[in-house]
């Protein structure tokens, strides 16, 4: 049963990557401009250079056979050069994505800690006082934008407090040689030096983009987890244990907290690529380097090799990080691999 399910998810996910680079070719058609430099990012060739890459993209030939050199390019990491930079587009993937990886990791956890806890304190003080609050404070945290928050914050704790950092991943005093791409990770790989000051200023960097880029997450996940636990302690075998005359901590911790976060663990999955598209909205505002960032700067200076390369590699890791979630949920839940059976 688990072989056949495991075929299934990866014929889907298969499928869907296709689609994904059938997509993205097609943008060069459907890009304005030259066509060859929409496939290879290089302007102002010569005629040379012009046959020559034309020969290397098949710009002669039929699609499919673009379509198939595409496929070996992408594969081989030749995802053209940027318009504005003149780079390799695929530089520009390795070198900032690691930083829009870094900030929403930091953001789950943060939603994490606060939003699973809180909706089960929620669910066990139900229409009491705890619950009212926790409800009142999520459903206000879900409904402010993120831009929103993002601009507050910087008022009040750059602007008036002067307690973080305004923009950047790291003060211009200090010098990281990037080894991952990942600052706090390249900082301790790097004997944290400074004393250990260049650690602790990342930290403030990253702090306020954290609580901004997880307000959303948490909100869910407090909602969330809060309904699932009162769904499951609604069930026969909770009654049956109260009945036995066991506390309320007994029944949350040793009987409902199991079952009820089984479904929470895939909703975590789903909010971990919600928030690579927050991120885009957050690097901006707190001119975070990273691919978000840079592909918003890509579209307004009309850089098509990079926001083809950019929603490629945006896109192809929200899938991924969609299918391990579901692989994760159903290994963990049986039931769901028959449940989920002919379901995309």
């Amino acid at each position: 049963m688990l072989a056949k399910y495991l075929i299934r998810r990866l014929s889907l996910l298969c499928f869907m990557l296709i689609t994904l680079t059938v997509f993205t070719f097609s943008l060069n058609y459907l890009f304005p401009g030259d066509l060859l430099e929409n496939f290879s990012g290089e302007i102002n060739s010569t005629y040379a250079q012009a046959q020559a890459l034309s020969k290397k993209y098949h710009i002669e030939d039929n699609l499919f056979t673009q379509y198939g050199a595409f496929i070996e390019r992408i594969l081989s990491g030749d995802w053209g050069h940027s318009l504005s930079s003149g780079e390799p587009v695929f530089e520009h993937v390795v070198r900032l994505f690691p930083a829009t990886l870094e900030l929403c990791i930091y953001a789950l956890t943060v939603a994490i800690i606060f939003g699973v806890p809180s909706g089960v304190i929620a669910s066990a003080y139900y229409k009491k006082w705890p619950d009212k609050i926790i409800n009142s404070m999520s459903l206000m945290g879900f409904s402010i934008p993120v831009f929103w928050l993002a601009l507050l914050l910087i008022m009040a704790f750059c602007l008036g407090l002067g307690l973080f950092p305004m923009s950047g991943r790291i003060g211009l005093l200090y010098e990281i040689t990037p080894v991952t791409n990942l600052i706090l990770i390249d900082i301790g790989l790097q004997g944290f030096p400074y004393g250990g000051a260049a650690f602790w200023d990342a930290v403030h960097h990253l702090a306020l983009p954290t609580v901004v880029l997880a307000m959303y997450p948490t909100t869910v996940l407090i909602r969330f987890t809060r309904d699932s636990m009162l769904e499951v302690l609604e069930q026969n075998y909770i009654k049956t244990a109260r009945a036995k005359g066991l506390n309320r901590s007994q029944l949350i911790l040793h009987h409902a907290l199991r079952n009820a976060l089984l479904p929470v663990i895939k909703q975590i999955g789903l909010q971990f690529s919600t928030l690579i598209t927050l991120a885009m909205i957050t690097e901006v505002i707190f001119s975070w380097p990273g691919i978000g960032r840079w592909l918003i700067d890509s579209i307004y200076q009309r850089d098509f090799p990079a926001i083809q390369g950019g929603l490629l590699a945006v896109s192809f890791f929200v899938i991924i990080a969609n299918m391990l979630a579901d692989l994760i949920y159903s290994s963990l839940d049986p039931l769901a691999r028959n449940q989920a059976h002919g379901k995309i």
